[in-house]
């Protein structure tokens, strides 16, 4: 049995939790990662800005890439050479943010129109 960092957490646990918590995150070569898809590079400049506002508010920092019109997000600590429960928490408010639709919920703020001239962030249903 390998030794396990202090703060790491066991692949059976990440997987467990993703499900119940993060269902469109995924574990995968020891990251937790999120590809979003967007509408254009101008989201997915937008995508990016958003997660590294996020990232360095909480002083913990993903790996990114990005293309055209996507953008995949993953989260391990560096630090501890796994993933914490840091990456979780970063994880859920990213989500939170980046996968926000306020058309969804009501409210004076409406959404981003459906005309594909103004298309932002292709979400998840």
């Amino acid at each position: 049995m390998t030794e396990r960092r202090e703060g790491v957490l066991d692949d059976d646990v990440i997987a467990e939790r993703l499900k119940a918590e993060l269902p469109h995150w995924r574990y995968e070569d020891g990251w937790i990662r999120r590809t979003y898809k967007t509408a254009s590079w101008k989201s997915t400049l937008m995508v990016i800005n958003t997660v590294g506002h996020l990232a360095e508010a909480a002083w913990h920092h993903p790996d990114l890439t990005a293309s055209y019109a996507w953008v995949e997000v993953r989260l391990m600590n560096h630090a501890a050479k796994g993933v914490t429960e840091k990456d979780f928490a970063l994880a859920r408010k990213i989500e939170e943010v980046v996968a926000w639709q306020p058309g969804a919920e009501g409210g004076a703020l409406e959404g981003t129109p459906t005309d594909q001239r103004f298309a932002y962030i292709k979400y998840d249903h």
